[in-house]
């Protein structure tokens, strides 16, 4: 027999890519509109900026260039056409790496935020982070259906969070444009999960295959 509602598995994802936005909107609307939130925001930066040696902030800063994220996602792509023949996935992940610059740069013009300790505007939202989130989680969630190893989402988190910290120490981003990046591509990696198998999706179909019975 089928499951009473196939559609099941796809509502906490649906769920959670409807919060990221949420978030990402009440975080975009305080930046843009002067906001109490965005007050608080640059009193936090400015007490975090420099308190970490800049060795160690530029290099994890520089996790989310396009020189060094991208290519990792890239690799990754080509290693899941070559060994699994999964077209459809990698050109998902591709995509959602393209999303990236289409995204922010438009953003990023029409909301101007100052820099921290650079002059100029459109520093909203922070794109080094969405590559960041986009190259590491996009390349953990292709692998995904193809190993047992738990090792690569950790892993994949653990480099989005250090380039975003990386970025607000060294004073590149305030913290609410790291945060903003994050929101707005998590809703992004979120429907990336449903489209390659990842592990959202699959929770959901291991669920709804345990309620089934046998037939």
């Amino acid at each position: 027999m089928r499951p009473a509602s196939s559609r099941s598995p796809r509502l906490p994802s649906a769920y959670l890519a409807a919060l990221c936005c949420a978030l990402f909107a009440l975080v975009t609307w305080q930046v843009a509109a002067e906001g109490p939130l965005r007050a608080a925001d640059e009193r936090l930066g400015r007490a975090l900026f420099r308190t970490a040696p800049d060795a160690v902030t530029q290099p994890l800063a520089d996790l989310g260039a396009m020189a060094v994220a991208p290519p990792v996602l890239g690799l990754v792509a080509a290693w899941v056409v070559w060994r699994h023949r999964r077209w459809r996935h990698a050109a998902w992940a591709l995509a959602a790496m393209g999303s990236v610059p289409a995204v922010v740069a438009p953003l990023k013009a029409l909301i101007a935020r100052p820099g921290p300790l650079e002059p100029g505007t459109g520093w909203y939202p922070s794109g080094h982070t969405a590559t960041a989130m986009v190259a590491y989680l996009g390349a953990a969630l292709l692998l995904h259906p193809h190993t047992r190893r738990r090792w690569p989402l950790p892993v994949a988190a653990g480099l989005a969070l250090a380039t975003g910290i990386g970025l607000v120490l060294r004073g590149y981003h305030w913290p609410l444009d790291v945060l903003g990046s994050w929101c707005l591509f998590g809703a992004v990696l979120v429907l990336l999960d449903r489209a390659v198998g990842g592990p959202l999706s699959s929770r959901g179909r291991r669920r709804s295959s345990a309620r089934t019975p046998g037939c």
